[in-house]
């Protein structure tokens, strides 16, 4: 029982200090708070002596699939991939093109800043299209003259859907994919027309809420984005490519996924650090790396597996699991876990679920739903995903207001049947 509560203790103050009070402030530093709350429920809990700290450690260095320092090994350094791109001006570059192109026509910007964003999402991840491209947004639309919330109701709904396609997308996906040994290519084959189905109603849907929005033309022009180190570009795109290309096959030839993107990423730095050095320059490049990678995931993602794994000897999990039991499995698991992303956040979720549907033996069926629910239910309120905490961190700079209610209006327009077409999509394709 002090488990539950302190587990439930811990998500609620989780929620209220991410709505309000979501930094801590300390000189220039920002600190974000979400993460402390959930080290400090840990901390108790071991305080306690609610869980067994030998077998906690045990599972901290297993040599399994589902061990959280191998998870966070593989999204930190896929994370600093893309996040080098980014700080060449990679993404704001595509960005201006796709812009500048558009002649004139909101409609035409609006979707063509949605595929790109979905493209580009597949490739890399939502949380680091959230950070490149709603700036550049808030932006254009102050110079263009326009209202810009329509493209930035786009571009995150974009993110947050594509990124079920590929493992890599998401952090939620790489959890639950590896929990059970899913391998990039049957990850794939399973996800991308669920994937497609809610891309496309989610767009629809979209286009219906604010097409009258998009009537009035642009009246100013976007600004021209270059990439001025075309060399240190080249070593980035080579390495990110590289990279996706083995996570495909790495299982084929006995790679873990975990080791392939270290070594993408040590490589890009090796390579950087050797350019700079022949260049007598500093690698700021890769300090701005450093410093934008989400770093606060490690404590984050620990604490709620001490939390996680607390309830899990305590046998509560498995209650619960047996409680929901195997019938209409994808239905009740992508529900559940759209709705839980939104009171606990998705990565917590994803920690909560894994143990679940493992205890259920609900089976992969219950654990693509629950990728589903993970991806589509950080559109529906900012508590959602660390994507929505950015975005909103985000807009406030910018003092463009998106508050809980606007987030709840685009979750009931779109991210609903999204989420329905999504889950049926997945149904069906299971009984292929």
């Amino acid at each position: 029982m002090v488990n539950i509560i302190v587990f439930a203790v811990t998500c609620a103050a989780m929620i209220l200090c991410v709505l309000f009070f979501p930094k801590l402030t300390v000189g220039k530093l920002h600190i974000a708070t979400y993460w402390m709350v959930a080290l400090l429920g840990a901390a108790v809990l071991l305080a306690c002596g609610q869980t067994d700290v030998v077998a906690l450690g045990r599972s901290l260095i297993a040599d399994t699939a589902v061990n959280p320092l191998k998870i966070l090994v593989l999204f930190l350094s896929m994370t600093i991939l893309s996040v080098f791109l980014d700080e060449l001006g990679f993404f704001r570059f595509l960005a201006s093109v796709i812009l500048r192109h558009s002649h004139g026509g909101q409609k035409r910007l609006f979707f063509s800043l949605y595929f790109t964003v979905s493209i580009l999402t597949v490739f890399t991840s939502n949380d680091v299209i959230v950070l490149s491209f709603t700036p550049f947004i808030c932006y254009f639309g102050k110079n263009a003259k326009i209202d810009p919330m329509p493209y930035l109701a786009a571009e995150f709904v974009g993110a947050n859907t594509w990124s079920m396609a590929l493992l890599i997308g998401n952090p939620t996906n790489i959890y639950l994919a590896t929990a059970y040994g899913v391998d990039f290519i049957s990850y794939l084959g399973v996800s991308i027309l669920p994937t497609v189905a809610a891309g496309g109603v989610s767009l629809l849907a979209l286009w219906l809420l604010f097409r009258k929005r998009l009537k009035a033309p642009i009246l100013g022009r976007a600004k021209r984005e270059i990439v001025g180190d075309k060399l240190c570009l080249g070593v980035g795109v080579f390495h990110l490519a590289v990279c996706t290309v083995l996570l495909a096959i790495g299982s084929y030839i006995g790679i873990e996924m975990w080791i392939v993107a270290l070594c993408s990423a040590g490589s890009l730095f090796l390579f950087t650090l050797v350019i700079s050095a022949f260049r007598r320059q500093k690698p700021r490049v890769l300090g701005g790396c450093l410093r934008r990678a989400p770093w606060q995931l490690v404590p984050f993602l620990l604490s709620m597996f001490v939390m996680t794994e607390a309830l899990n000897m305590q046998g509560t999990t498995a209650e619960i699991g047996n409680f929901l039991g195997m019938d209409l499995a994808v239905l009740k698991y992508g529900a559940l876990s759209f709705v839980a992303s939104n009171l606990i956040n998705n990565i917590p979720m994803s920690v909560f679920f894994s143990s679940m549907i493992g205890a259920a033996g609900a089976g992969e069926g219950a654990m693509y739903a629950t990728v589903v629910g993970s991806n589509l239910g950080a559109f529906f309120t900012p508590i959602g995903a660390l994507a929505g905490l950015m975005f909103s961190s985000i807009l406030a700079e910018h003092e463009i207001k998106f508050g809980y209610l606007d987030f709840l209006r685009l979750g009931v327009t779109v991210a609903l049947p999204a989420l329905a077409a999504a889950l049926g999509t997945l149904w069906g394709v299971l009984l292929i």
